[in-house]
């Protein structure tokens, strides 16, 4: 997810869609690039690479993702449902455009999922505490093999390994 490669290899039916998207709420861009980064910069440094491939530890880095995208957002709204709202718009706008097939899509929506609804529930802990509780959700993520087993998991991380 690095921001500025991933905008420069963006289409412009892309680039209109996501400035169509991020002009109705301009306030909350800095704060997604600064949850963007910032979940990636806990990750590099918990996991290394590995949170790049689709395993558990990219289970952590969506759920992680959603949730301080929101946390960011709700410090300059003062709504948990705004925050929410436009977690997923932007979160789910990112794996329309990504270049995943259908599993790790849904893989990844489902996790971001997670991260929002603990979000909701937790919207008044600091970092380290998300971050302790996500850690213990990834332990306990389930592996699936077929997109039609990560909606019976509607309360856990769920991961795929990379086919290789």
């Amino acid at each position: 997810m690095a921001i500025w490669g991933r905008l420069m290899n963006m289409g412009p039916q892309e680039v209109f869609q996501l400035f169509k998207v991020s002009i109705r709420q301009p306030r909350f861009i800095i704060p997604t690039i600064k949850a963007t980064r910032q979940s990636i910069e806990i990750c590099d440094e918990l996991y290394g690479d590995d949170h790049h491939a689709n395993n558990r530890t990219n289970a952590f880095r969506h759920a992680l993702w959603n949730y301080l995208i929101c946390e960011k957002c709700y410090k300059v709204s003062g709504s948990v449902e705004r925050s929410i709202e436009w977690s997923k718009k932007i979160t789910d706008l990112h794996e329309e455009l990504a270049p995943n097939d259908k599993p790790a899509k849904l893989m990844d929506l489902h996790n971001n999922r997670i991260g929002r609804k603990l979000f909701k529930k937790n919207y008044s802990e600091e970092n380290l505490a998300i971050i302790t509780l996500l850690k213990e959700e990834m332990k306990k993520a389930i592996k699936v093999s077929k997109t039609e087993e990560i909606n019976a998991h509607q309360n856990q991380l769920v991961y795929i390994e990379d086919r290789k």
